[in-house]
């Protein structure tokens, strides 16, 4: 029997790929609101003795309710097993505490998808490029935690628009060594920038560890939000020589009006994400973002 696939509202638009890659069911759900705003969920499929598969990125406090309240009815209504995908896991940032009394969202948001009651054959969760490696051992109980790793995709993308010559570039040492790894894959150099703390959150230019005068720079990251970071580095690859500058992230939320800061910097011929973020929707028909999709690697990984 098919696997049964389900999705939360704002990730209906991955679902329809998953559809098309896979043979899966679609699942259907019946969803409203409240005048109050409280959120009404039923479930119409028959989903007993079903393995069931569904999407859902924590991309927002809303978003991940609606996914831990979808999730535990569908093991509750039966399903043989359930397979949760998480395209973008929020809160990555914050994965430890670095100020006394800080909260570690990461760690408290696995706990409440640990806390989804077991199906019968158990339940498994999808997460895709994390920002710490660790964030998967935070997973607790019956919840089985899988790294899916989108290095084919970026590979791929770096490829197209490298060509055969270019370096493999990141924001700053922090990323280098996923940019090594990387560039060593794809059998070209690998540069990362070197800071220098002055006071505060201030930091200067130290030192760019691989020459990049007259070359073609792909830098990675795994996630922007605004795009600052992104853009310094751009600039500091671009006053070292680089001639184009491409730049692939994995997940891509473009807050701020990130897009336009990125775009109106002049210094970024295009920019290449994944769609693991609702936001990217918006960008779809931009001709300076080029969205290319998880659908494929989710199908394999399921």
């Amino acid at each position: 029997m098919k696997k049964i696939l389900f999705a939360i509202k704002e990730y209906e638009y991955l679902a329809k790929k998953l559809l098309v890659c896979a043979d899966f069911e679609q699942g259907i759900l019946e969803v409203s609101q409240f005048t109050d705003g409280e959120r009404y969920q039923r479930i119409i499929s028959v989903i007993e003795n079903r393995d069931v598969v569904l999407v859902g990125g924590t991309v927002s406090d809303e978003a991940t309710l609606e996914l831990y309240d979808l999730a535990s009815s569908l093991v509750s209504y039966g399903a043989n097993s359930l397979t949760l995908v998480i395209p973008y896991f929020g809160y990555s940032t914050m994965e430890r505490a670095v100020l006394s009394g800080e909260i570690v969202t990461a760690k408290t948001r696995a706990r409440l998808l640990s806390s989804i009651p077991k199906s019968n054959r158990g339940n498994k969760v999808l997460l895709f490029d994390l920002h710490s490696e660790g964030i998967q051992y935070y997973f607790e109980h019956d919840l089985y935690p899988v790294h899916v790793y989108c290095k084919p995709i970026i590979m791929a993308v770096a490829r197209q628009y490298g060509g055969d010559n270019f370096v493999m570039a990141s924001t700053d040492a922090g990323r280098a060594k996923w940019v090594e790894s990387l560039a060593n894959d794809l059998g070209v150099n690998a540069a990362f920038i070197l800071k220098r703390r002055l006071k505060g959150d201030h930091t200067e230019v130290s030192a760019i560890n691989a020459d990049v005068a007259g070359k073609t720079v792909v830098i990675y990251d795994d996630m922007i939000r605004s795009g600052g970071s992104i853009i310094n580095a751009a600039k500091t690859y671009k006053e070292a020589g680089a001639a184009d500058i491409f730049v692939i992230t994995t997940h891509g939320l473009f807050v701020n009006d990130g897009i336009n800061k990125l775009r109106n910097s002049g210094l970024i011929k295009k920019l290449i994400c994944t769609d693991s973020h609702a936001n990217t929707r918006l960008f779809s028909d931009d001709d300076f973002v080029d969205i290319k999709s998880l659908a494929q690697l989710i199908c394999e990984a399921i």
